[in-house]
């Protein structure tokens, strides 16, 4: 359910903003999206695991956060990225 670091460091290089960007709402959001994809694997063989479903659900509602900010500030650039990330519909 963790990240590997090899991967952690492929999303950070697709999601950077510019060279040194390690922590920008893209970034957030795109490791957040990994996090999730992973957790509701493990959730749907490991259905009475209520501690990691309380734990999905905080990453979800802080990724909504992330995701809310952007589309505020630039909704272009949202719309850009959920594409990229494939979710929202």
């Amino acid at each position: 359910m963790v990240l590997l670091q090899e991967r952690k460091q492929e999303i950070i290089n697709d999601y950077q903003v510019h060279g040194t960007d390690t922590g920008s709402a893209d970034v957030q959001v795109a490791i957040l999206t990994e996090r999730i994809k992973r957790l509701s694997e493990h959730l749907k063989s490991n259905k009475k695991d209520h501690a990691s479903r309380r734990g999905l659900l905080k990453m979800i509602g802080q990724r909504k956060r992330l995701l809310s900010y952007i589309a505020k500030h630039d909704s272009g650039h949202y719309r850009e990225l959920i594409a990229k990330l494939g979710i929202r519909g």
